[in-house]
């Protein structure tokens, strides 16, 4: 098929090189602009564009999609299909009409649970045992599409954001295969969401971060994780800033570097940051303290 993508971070690369595996035909790869990144805020290009260039694939930046010129760009390239996988952009409703076979986005969660640009965190913040992948054909709302395939995977109780992130980026890639095939079988089914029982997930920020060890154990173990890799969570110990990268639920205080959390239960620190160190285990970190 002649397929635009549209996709901008690592999550969305195995779905691209499905596609040209394939052997699809893929005429453009839209994606968002280069960004400054790293200390010396040197322009980066996404994931997606350093795959797109490494096939040879043209890519086009727009800094939005609701104009004529891209509506018209998009026309010339005559797409069948339109393939959205973590882009970050919201389609309007004349690009939505410009492919016969409208637009499919990859959406990381059971849908309609998670909706919005954080599926994967919330999962984990919230304590999810379950999630997946889900292929929605597009619509004007922001993941409110009819679902068309879905896959689901197990969230390990000590299984990190983003741990999770990469399962699902793999798992994706095959979702949207068997998705495609049907589209070219022309056995698609399409399924309504029960839009009653959606939940959300905004966008993280680093006011998230600070750990609340009032809350039961369970809660703030999920939250550690559940902000694993970004924005990550933190603590004060002794006047010192540590983000805490992974943690452990224990019924008693025996580790060597515990939190007592509200409910009674601990929380042992295994692995924690200071700024401008490495990751270390909790016992690296007591041995270099009294």
């Amino acid at each position: 098929m002649r397929i635009v993508f549209m996709g901008t971070p690592q999550f969305a690369v195995p779905c691209l090189e499905a596609l040209t595996a394939a052997g699809h035909d893929i005429p453009a790869v839209f994606c968002q602009p280069d960004k400054p990144q790293g200390r010396k805020m040197q322009l980066t290009p996404p994931p997606v564009k350093v795959c797109a260039q490494e096939h040879s694939i043209p890519v086009l930046q727009p800094t939005t999609l609701r104009s004529d010129e891209a509506a018209e760009t998009l026309r010339k390239l005559a797409p069948e299909l339109i393939v959205v996988v973590a882009y970050g952009k919201i389609l309007p409703q004349a690009v939505l009409d410009i492919p016969p076979h409208g637009c499919i986005n990859v959406h990381a969660s059971l849908l309609p649970k998670y909706r919005g640009a954080g599926p994967i965190q919330w999962a984990v913040l919230h304590g999810e045992t379950e999630t997946g992948i889900t292929t929605q054909q597009m619509d004007a709302g922001i993941d409110t599409g009819d679902i068309l395939e879905m896959d689901r995977c197990v969230i390990p109780e000590d299984m990190t954001a983003g741990e999770l992130h990469d399962v699902l980026s793999t798992l994706g890639a095959g979702t949207l295969m068997r998705t495609i095939a049907q589209v070219q079988q022309d056995t698609l089914t399409r399924t309504p969401q029960e839009h009653a029982l959606a939940t959300h997930a905004p966008m993280l920020s680093r006011e998230m971060s600070p750990m609340d060890v009032s809350q039961p154990a369970w809660q703030v173990h999920n939250q550690v994780r559940g902000l694993n890799s970004w924005p990550g969570a933190t603590m004060q110990f002794e006047g010192t800033q540590l983000k805490v990268h992974r943690t452990r639920v224990c019924e008693t205080g025996d580790s060597p570097l515990h939190i007592l959390c509200g409910d009674g239960k601990y929380v042992e620190l295994l692995q924690v940051q200071q700024a401008g160190k490495k990751a270390m285990t909790g016992e690296e970190f007591l041995r270099g303290r009294r």
